[in-house]
């Protein structure tokens, strides 16, 4: 789901950066709606993708995930003064995953 919701909110600074609270020039990371998008959709489907592989069972998709989960949480927090709900959920939500896979891992495969 945290990655669907980054691919989503990417689209959106893709095709419509008004749409976000502040000008891209007033964000943590000065960077334009453009390159926030492509950043959004390029981590999100990598997060969607390795969480799949996660619910397949795979051994290296419970390391990757943890640390593209972290990569997520991060640029979130880059994203936080455009965004502040979507951002803010999308932050909970990795920590929801890192906090399950660190924890409970080994039941996913069993």
């Amino acid at each position: 789901m945290s990655g669907v919701f980054q691919v989503i909110a990417g689209i959106v600074a893709l095709f419509n950066g008004s749409y976000y609270a502040v000008r891209s020039d007033e964000l943590l990371v000065t960077v334009g709606y453009t390159g926030w998008g492509w950043v959004h959709i390029i981590v999100g489907a990598a997060v969607a993708l390795t969480g799949l592989a996660v619910m397949g069972g795979r051994l290296w998709a419970y390391a990757v995930c943890v640390a593209l989960a972290v990569v997520s949480a991060i640029v979130n927090v880059g994203f936080l003064a455009a965004y502040p709900v979507g951002a803010t959920i999308t932050i909970a939500l990795d920590v929801v995953v890192i906090f399950a896979i660190t924890v409970h891992g080994r039941e996913v495969r069993s």
